[in-house]
């Protein structure tokens, strides 16, 4: 089986992949829907080409079959693919279905109130962190991200509070993926990034500051899901200007700790 198939980026840590098993032209035609990036409406068979290295031809099959299959939408007009409503309806029964997003959903709203910044819920997609759930306070002035929005698993607080929980050997396998990934910035994001995560045994936390964005300040907290045991993540941003080093250290990350201690079991 070729390893491009089978990538540490795709592979969960808890459950090792059985090659018996494992369905390779299944995996080649969500990698294709896994391609599209937050904001991108379009994407032609070059752009899944050099985003999944797949051969053209292989390329063209699956978009033909997907399109077919209602998970995405060929546009005449430019000659590139749209994701369809086969891949909303599968988002939203994830979303609608999500007890510990029920749960956390209202503690979010009055922590978002009282910090007075943006608290989100994530987990992991590939080398990436996927945003569940993000609430606002009615003064938050950080970026808002919606729901389905990624984030670098480097930079972001969210992504190294995923790693910092994680085996060791699983963690040395994604760190590695993650780096090859980032190409030339892979060993200066990898360094800040393990900052992070070796403080984490004494912060119970992670930071980012500005590491994602020059104005935006994070602090995340991981935690288990109590009905299916995998690691989600919590975390509140907002503007560096405003909210510095101090208060996300002295006020929002205990708080932080504090609910995601109500929503499951904390590392």
């Amino acid at each position: 089986m070729s390893a491009s198939i089978l990538p540490t980026s795709i592979a969960s840590p808890d459950a090792p992949i059985d090659e018996r098993k494992f369905v390779v032209a299944l995996a080649r035609g969500l990698e294709l829907l896994r391609a599209f990036r937050p904001g991108e409406t379009l994407l032609g068979n070059r752009d899944f080409v050099e985003r999944t290295g797949l051969p053209k031809a292989t390329v063209n099959r699956l978009a033909y079959t997907l399109t077919v299959l209602g998970y995405l939408r060929f546009d005449d007009t430019f000659g590139k693919y749209a994701l369809d409503a086969g891949v909303l309806s599968l988002g939203f029964a994830l979303l609608s279905g999500n007890d510990t997003l029920e749960l956390a959903r209202p503690h979010m709203r009055s922590f978002a109130r009282e910090v007075g910044a943006a608290v989100s819920l994530g987990c992991r997609d590939g080398l990436d962190m996927v945003y569940l759930e993000t609430i606002r306070s009615e003064t938050a002035l950080t970026l808002g991200l919606a729901s389905g929005s990624k984030l670098s698993m480097l930079t972001s607080s969210m992504g190294r509070a995923y790693l910092a929980v994680q085996t060791p050997d699983a963690r040395a396998a994604l760190i590695a993926d993650l780096q090859k990934a980032a190409g030339p910035d892979g060993p200066a994001l990898v360094t800040a990034a393990q900052r992070e995560i070796d403080a984490f045994a004494t912060e119970r936390c992670c930071y980012s500051f500005r590491d994602w964005h020059d104005d935006v300040n994070a602090v995340a907290v991981p935690f288990r899901e109590p009905r299916d045991g995998r690691w989600l993540v919590l975390s509140c941003s907002g503007p560096a200007s405003s909210m510095g080093k101090e208060v996300f250290r002295e006020r929002v990350a205990p708080l932080l700790k504090q609910l995601a201690r109500r929503l499951g079991n904390t590392a």
